[in-house]
């Protein structure tokens, strides 16, 4: 265990960086043609800077730098409320079939980025239980599931520091879904000429010297924080009540579900919302999200291993990639919610759902809005990857070439 003192850094200040580091991004992409062509997200531009230099304050002072990340997690519950009350029946019927369409591509996904890792780890003469660290135990699982998992190949396999190059590969896979999913999803929209289905009537809003200004009146405004603490209260209260009958589910998607009832339901009695606080309120509750996450990244795991994480992941991130291309846009339909999907999908199964998220919400500022894509991803990521992730790998541990059982 690090016996480093620890340095907490608190909520302002995770704040006040998250804020410069955004802005550092937007900066940075607008100076550089490449990152902003091909939607990089600002949060990755801006914010690896600065995780590096908290990871090179950390090796020359000794200390142990960590973020309080409470708000962070308020901001994503914030954020899924707005998605939730912005999503209308007629989407979310309209993305029923994209959904039913990802959920099988998200489990013949995960078989291939596993014999991706394992193909690796033998061809490395390593144990192939390495494999499923460098596939969907770290990458689609994430830091959770990959010291879950590494613990357990410690204990009952003997397999040395699997806990720590789990993390190491989940935080590769962080900064790779983010680095890859635009760029693919850019080149897509581009090869195809796609556009967004504009079907609802833009907002109106203010265009001046290439910046955006929607025009919010303060009543408005009250209305949508009204609505989004709704989406809280509820929301967690519909959370407590599944959790007291094991039925875990994550605590943003309850809120997006309330949100969902809440406009629907206004609706159907004729009470119109105005959607632009709402949606004021989650493009400024996503980039802090994105903005704190990115500042937090614990890039000194990456040490030590550099050159065998660098060839894994060029290997994960092409395959995925062209999973993306050859069978997940075909499937969805060729079209712009496709490519958008895409890029969603490439931050999840390499990063982490908040990835997807990024990579979409840099997409979509550039080329226009995708309603359907904000719905799809974030269902599949909620619960269902991590279900099919967990069940895949048991049934992997049965096969005695892979664990080396008699």
């Amino acid at each position: 265990m690090d016996s480093s003192p620890l340095l907490l850094i608190n909520t302002a200040t995770t704040l006040a960086l998250a804020i410069v580091a955004l802005w550092l991004g937007y900066q940075i992409n607008r100076r550089i043609d490449f990152l902003n062509r091909y939607s990089i997200p600002p949060a990755v531009t801006g914010g690896l800077p600065i995780s590096a230099i908290v990871a090179l304050s950390e090796v020359f002072s000794g200390w142990q730098i960590r973020f309080d990340l409470e708000l962070r997690d308020l901001l994503l519950i914030a954020f899924f409320s707005t998605i939730g009350l912005s999503a209308k029946l007629r989407q979310m019927l309209d993305g029923g079939k994209a959904l039913a369409i990802m959920l099988g591509l998200a489990v013949l996904f995960l078989i291939f980025q596993n014999l991706t890792g394992v193909a690796l780890a033998l061809l490395a003469g390593e144990s192939p239980l390495y494999g499923l660290i460098g596939g969907s135990i770290s990458l689609a699982g994430g830091h959770g599931t990959a010291i879950t998992w590494g613990q357990m190949f410690e204990e009952h396999f003997g397999l040395a520091n699997a806990s720590t190059l789990g993390m190491t590969f989940a935080t590769a896979g962080l900064i790779s879904g983010g680095l890859v999913g635009g760029p693919v999803a850019a080149y897509l929209i581009r090869r195809h000429q796609l556009e967004p289905n504009r079907t609802d009537p833009e907002l109106p809003r203010v265009t001046i010297n290439q910046q955006t200004t929607y025009l919010i009146e303060l009543n408005s405004l009250l209305t949508a924080v009204l609505l989004i603490a709704l989406c809280f209260a509820l929301g967690a209260s519909v959370y407590d009540w599944l959790s007291g009958r094991g039925m875990r589910l994550p605590a943003f998607l309850t809120a997006m579900f309330l949100g969902i009832v809440l406009s629907n339901g206004l609706e159907l009695c004729r009470v119109k919302l105005d959607a632009r606080p709402i949606q004021l309120v989650g493009d400024l509750s996503l980039q802090l999200f994105l903005g704190m996450s990115l500042i937090s990244l614990p890039l000194l795991s990456l040490q030590g291993a550099l050159g065998l994480i660098s060839l894994v992941m060029l290997m994960q991130a092409l395959v995925i990639a062209l999973f993306s291309i050859w069978l997940v846009f075909p499937l969805l339909g060729r079209n712009y919610d496709a490519a958008c999907i895409s890029a969603g999908f490439i931050g999840m199964g390499l990063g982490a759902t908040p990835v997807g998220i990024a990579n979409m919400n840099a997409l979509t500022n550039r080329f226009g809005p995708s309603p359907k894509a904000y719905l799809v991803i974030p269902l599949l990521g909620a619960f269902f990857i991590d279900i099919a992730n967990a069940g895949l790998v048991q049934l992997l541990l049965g096969l005695n070439w892979l664990t080396g059982a008699g």
